[in-house]
């Protein structure tokens, strides 16, 4: 059997998620990510991940497909098996896409797409893993702070990862029997390549979020991959049914 805690990442080959799994691997932990098109990308975290002294795999997944899930779940099994395991530790249910519409202008195609990645692909890819998580694992789903701070354009997308943090509670309470733990970490601006890249790259962007930041900048992907693997930790074994924002204290 494997000696090592295993995790699944989703969306893990750039931005929180890849900083996500470093972090992870930094402390020992073995990581299966996905990534949605960019295998050149999640190679690089292969790599990275290797020089660690840990061990990843990376399994192309487009979280918002259900119908795909039963196949990944396979992959999953496969995956295991090859690393002497037969099941994971953790979850961390990162995958996203971004959207910046008025609740005047967005369509309901626009709205699908994000319901079908950061709502339904995060309740029932959980539901499918569910059999293949250790008792005593633990579950993070990834929200905003733009379910707290509520900036224009953003309705569709914040309302959702609203929905998130509901289920997050209901998954703690329902998983209680399995000791499976289920916390929701919901960062602030964080410069990245999310929503093109705005936060790290528009210079008024960048200087309204620090103005709004009590630490007096944006966040950086180092900011959230380490909270995360620790929040995943031994150390933080007794958290659960929490919402945990990260954001240097935005908007307080």
């Amino acid at each position: 059997m494997s000696a090592s805690k295993i995790a699944i990442v989703t969306g893990a080959s750039r931005g929180l998620g890849r900083n996500t799994v470093l972090n992870l691997a930094r402390r020992g932990v073995d990581c299966i990510f996905t990534y949605h098109s960019n295998r050149a990308e999640a190679d690089k975290v292969l790599a990275l991940v290797a020089e660690t002294g840990s061990k990843a795999a990376a399994l192309q997944l487009d979280t918002g497909k259900v119908a795909a899930f039963d196949a990944f779940t396979n992959d999953v099994r496969r995956t295991l098996a090859g690393w002497q395991a037969e099941r994971f530790d953790y979850l961390v249910n990162n995958a996203g896409t971004s959207h910046h519409n008025s609740i005047g202008k967005t369509t309901e195609a626009e709205l699908d797409a994000l319901y079908d990645v950061h709502f339904k692909g995060v309740f029932f890819l959980t539901q499918k893993l569910l059999p293949l998580i250790n008792d005593g694992g633990r579950i993070v789903n990834i929200s905003s702070g733009l379910t707290r701070i509520i900036i224009p354009e953003s309705a569709a997308y914040g309302s959702l990862k609203g929905a998130v943090e509901v289920l997050t509670k209901y998954m703690a309470k329902e998983l209680a029997p399995r000791r499976i733990a289920v916390n929701v970490v919901a960062p602030g601006a964080i410069q990245t390549d999310f929503s093109g890249g705005i936060v790290r790259d528009n210079p008024e962007v960048n200087r309204r979020v620090t103005e709004m930041t009590a630490l007096g900048r944006p966040g950086l992907p180092d900011d959230i991959g380490p909270m995360i693997a620790s929040l995943l930790s031994e150390d933080s074994r007794w958290i659960n049914a929490q919402r945990i924002e990260v954001s240097g204290g935005m908007a307080i």
